[in-house]
């Protein structure tokens, strides 16, 4: 189906109605409706996966580790904490303001939210948004992916399935429909994305001054920095995971891994070793290995690697009538190339030698470009990594570890700069969909006219000594 642009305002107007009746304000109004959303994800699970396998190849273990799992455990934490996160803050209003001593703080919903979601992960990004605006207490206009064609399709028939359109509605369709939504005087954006994209939805948002969450990947993609005194195997063993999981297109997946030359031969190896561990010393005929999302990507990644083609020391080879392209390892690769000065999204890693005695004029590096969405260490020196973590920017990211810090509860997700703003997940996702409202509750005796007209020379003198 194509919407038009009136379909989307008419769209936009009857939640907007819906809104103002007031029925999503209560906590258990909102509850009720997370547990239809945690229902309709179980009760689908197999379309959901299977779904996940025709648009990215992915196995059916992957695409419920990573979606569904992931979504439901996003779910039940909304579930369990909302009564506490949406209870009033009481505050005391000081004596400046005697006698109207008490001070509450609401937590109020913005209204009508657009959720625009991307290909790679089509039911995490959109319904764990989702989660995260009705736990505020908005509705929802989800703008799912037209190049995750089949997610979409099984996304929408969900929705459909489980809301009102007034309520929560699935928008397919391409970058006109996009657009006509972002036309709209919605109350709340929240993209996932490009950051290319990111700056157009932040312009279109402009126009209304709508409040926008942007999650990006970041311009020039997530750095992996492995030092000399690294567990090797360790560090390769999960890099390796990483870049096989979704074939690399996971916004805080490691785009280039920068190693200490010392061990760089070594990692290289144990790195070689693993991927064909897990996935076989023929990638893209293992059913378990996704694929890209089309073939547009696909001719991306492999001119890309075309251009390296001199430095590639594994994988290399791919298959253009499947969208699969092997893990592929480039080798050495100078800080300053072109392949790590731009996201890649794809299985590609550029490997870049350093010496590990200079590795803090390589972060210096890394800090003056875009921010990145992740950051991740490999070393036993901690106080070298709690130095780096605390002074670096960036979304977020693992010491010896990498991605699972997304799966832990209560702390935020988030980006900085060209990896973007706002947070989500937990107690963050229900701040990221709602707004703080200051009231102040007044007294009409014990009034002091203190701060009234005239200012005689008494009340100057006394309202000095008062506020000192």
């Amino acid at each position: 189906m194509s919407y038009t642009r009136e379909e989307i305002h008419q769209i936009v107007v009857n939640q907007r109605e819906y809104f103002l009746t007031g029925e999503t304000l209560s906590v258990k109004f909102r509850k009720e409706q997370l547990k239809k959303l945690k229902e309709a994800i179980l009760r689908n699970q197999k379309k959901i996966t299977d779904a996940l396998h025709v648009d990215l190849g992915r196995h059916e273990f992957e695409g419920y580790f990573c979606d569904v799992g992931a979504i439901i455990l996003e779910i039940n934490e909304y579930i369990k904490g909302l009564s506490k996160w949406n209870r009033p803050e009481t505050h005391f209003s000081g004596l400046a303001c005697f006698p109207s001593l008490t001070t509450k703080v609401y937590k109020m919903p913005y209204g009508v939210s657009l959720i625009i979601s991307p290909f790679n992960f089509p039911f995490l990004l959109s319904l764990g948004v989702l989660a995260a605006s009705i736990s505020g207490g908005n509705t929802a206009l989800i703008k799912a992916s037209s190049k995750s064609s089949e997610s979409t399709r099984v996304l929408k028939e969900i929705i459909s399935e489980t809301f009102d359109p007034k309520y929560a509605i699935v928008i397919d369709g391409g970058h006109d429909v996009a657009d006509y939504c972002l036309e709209e005087r919605v109350d709340k954006i929240f993209y996932t994305g490009s950051p290319i994209v990111g700056k157009h939805v932040m312009e279109m948002a402009s126009k209304n001054l709508t409040p926008v969450a942007l999650e990006l990947g970041g311009e020039t993609g997530n750095w992996c920095i492995v030092r000399k005194d690294a567990d090797i195997k360790d560090a390769a063993r999960k890099i390796a995971f990483f870049k096989i999981c979704n074939s690399g297109q996971i916004c805080i997946n490691i785009n280039q891994v920068a190693v200490a030359e010392e061990v760089a031969d070594a990692f290289i190896k144990a790195l070689k070793e693993e991927i064909v561990r897990q996935i076989g010393e023929d990638p893209i005929n293992n059913e378990e290995y996704p694929k890209l999302i089309a073939e547009r990507a696909y001719l991306k990644i492999e001119e890309e690697a075309n251009l390296y083609k001199d430095r590639i020391v594994f994988g290399g080879n791919g298959n253009k009538e499947t969208c699969k392209y092997s893990p592929t390892i480039i080798y050495p690769v100078k800080i300053d190339e072109s392949i790590v000065l731009h996201e890649i999204f794809g299985p590609l890693l550029p490997v870049v030698p350093f010496k590990d005695d200079e590795v803090d004029s390589l972060v210096d590096i890394i800090n003056q470009r875009e921010h990145g969405l992740a950051l991740y260490l490999f070393t036993k020196n901690k106080k070298w990594a709690k130095r780096v973590m605390m002074t670096s920017q960036y979304g977020g990211g693992c010491v010896n570890e990498v991605c699972v810090h997304l799966m832990v509860k209560g702390v935020p997700f988030n980006g900085t700069g060209h990896s973007g703003m706002g947070a989500y997940h937990g107690v963050w996702g229900f701040r990221e969909f709602t707004h703080p409202s200051t009231v102040l509750y007044g007294h009409n005796h014990f009034n002091l006219s203190i701060r009234e007209h005239p200012y005689t020379k008494g009340k100057r003198k006394l309202l000095s000594k008062f506020l000192k």
